[in-house]
């Protein structure tokens, strides 16, 4: 079951498959992201965000992974603009495949403030949050 999940979910990555997405993500699943405090609750939600960081994640890549059973740990590196970034993806599945839990952690600073301000941006235009300025 793991590598069938780890499978889909690279082809999520690699091809930008926003259709498999929506299949895996639990419609009540929570998602923490590294640029917003606390979780937001939703598969609808969850993939707003997952495709706004597939389009701004360049140079994208996974180095290592662990899988305890329904848990996943995949380490990846990416660039956001100029910025380096290293961080770590935390993925809870449920018995029938889908993402019900879903967290990320990013560094360095500076490329997580520059994340920072790309989504917020992205959720003001798409109306999720009301702009600060």
């Amino acid at each position: 079951m793991s590598d069938q999940r780890l499978a889909k979910w690279h082809e999520v990555v690699a091809q930008g498959n926003t259709e498999l997405l929506t299949e895996l993500l639990h419609p009540e699943m929570e998602f923490h992201s590294p640029t917003f405090w606390g979780a937001k609750e939703g598969g609808h939600v969850a993939h707003f965000i997952l495709c706004q960081v597939l389009d701004i994640f360049e140079d994208f890549e996974y180095h290592r992974e662990w899988i305890d059973g329904n848990n996943f740990a995949l380490e990846f590196s990416c660039k956001v603009e100029d910025k380096n970034i290293k961080g770590i993806d935390l993925i809870r599945w449920n018995d029938e495949g889908q993402i019900i839990h879903f967290e990320v952690m990013v560094r360095p600073l500076n490329g997580l403030a520059r994340l920072a301000d790309l989504m917020t941006q992205r959720f003001v235009e798409a109306g999720f949050i009301k702009s600060y300025t």
